[in-house]
C-alpha cells in the first residue's frame, strides 16, 4: 500500500515537472490549468503517507470536546499551514533556507518548534484532565497551526522547481490544489476521530460519573501521548 502511494505520487510529480517545463518553454497556461486537478489527487494521496500530523489530529480530537464542524476547521487550518509554510520557504528562500533547512525537503528548526509547541499542548491537556483549566474556543485552530509548522516537502520541491524554471505562479497554483487534497484526507481523519469519541459518549450517556472519569482519562491519555511523542521526536532529531 505504502509503496503504491509512493509510486503514484512519483508519477504525478514527474508529470508536473513536465508541465512546468513546457510552460517555461513558452507553452500556454491552458494545458497546465487542465492538469491542476491532479494536484488534489496528489495532495490526498500524499497525506495518506506517514507524517502530516494525522496522529496528532486524531489524538487531540479524540481527547477534546469539539464538534465535527470545528474538527473540520482544525484539519483545514493544519493543511493550510502545512502547505503555506513550504510555499513561504521557497518564495523567501535566502536567509530562511540557510537557517531552517538542514537537508532537501526538511526544515529541522521548524520541526523542533512544532514538536515543542505540541508537547506543551499535551501537557496542558493533562493539566486540564486533572481538573485544572478550561477549554478555549480557538484552541483547536492553534493546535492546527502548531502541527502544520512542519512544511510539506513535496510542495517545497514543486515550488523550488517552478521558481527555478521562472514560473513561480505555476508552483503556487499547484500548491493550492494540493492543499485541497491534503485537507480532504485530514478532514476524513478528523471526522472519524470525532465520531469514535461520540460513540463512546453515547455509550456512557446513562453513566454520568463513569463518563466524567472516562472523559478525563481519555483527555489525559491523549495529552500524555502528545507530550511523549514530542519529547521522543525532539530527542531523536
Amino acid at each position: 500500500m505504502f509503496q503504491t502511494l509512493i509510486e503514484f505520487q512519483r508519477t504525478i510529480y514527474l508529470a508536473l515537472a513536465e508541465q512546468i517545463k513546457l510552460l517555461s518553454d513558452g507553452g500556454g497556461w491552458l494545458a497546465f490549468t487542465a492538469f491542476l486537478p491532479m494536484g488534489v489527487v496528489f495532495g490526498a494521496a500524499h497525506a495518506l503517507t506517514p507524517g502530516h500530523s494525522k496522529a496528532v489530529l486524531a489524538t487531540y480530537l479524540a481527547g477534546s470536546e469539539v464538534e465535527v464542524s470545528r474538527g473540520l476547521l482544525f484539519s483545514i487550518t493544519l493543511s493550510i499551514t502545512h502547505v503555506t509554510m513550504a510555499v513561504l520557504i521557497a518564495a523567501l528562500s535566502l536567509p530562511l533556507v540557510s537557517l531552517a533547512l538542514g537537508s532537501v525537503g526538511r526544515a529541522p528548526l521548524l520541526e523542533d518548534i512544532s514538536r515543542a509547541l505540541l508537547g506543551l499542548i499535551g501537557l496542558w491537556m493533562v493539566w486540564r484532565a486533572l481538573g485544572h483549566g478550561h477549554h478555549h474556543r480557538h484552541e483547536g485552530e492553534a493546535v492546527g497551526v502548531m502541527a502544520g509548522l512542519i512544511p510539506c516537502p513535496l510542495t517545497l520541491f514543486a515550488m523550488t522547481f517552478a521558481i527555478s524554471r521562472g514560473v513561480p505562479a505555476a508552483g503556487i497554483l499547484f500548491a493550492i490544489t494540493m492543499m485541497v487534497g491534503v485537507a480532504l484526507t485530514l478532514s476524513c481523519v478528523a471526522v472519524l476521530s470525532i465520531l469514535f469519541r461520540e460513540r463512546l459518549v453515547h455509550f456512557f450517556d446513562s453513566r454520568p460519573k463513569l463518563f466524567e472519569t472516562a472523559s478525563r482519562t481519555i483527555e489525559g491519555a491523549a495529552g500524555l501521548v502528545l507530550a511523549c511523542v514530542a519529547v521522543l521526536q525532539i530527542a531523536s532529531a
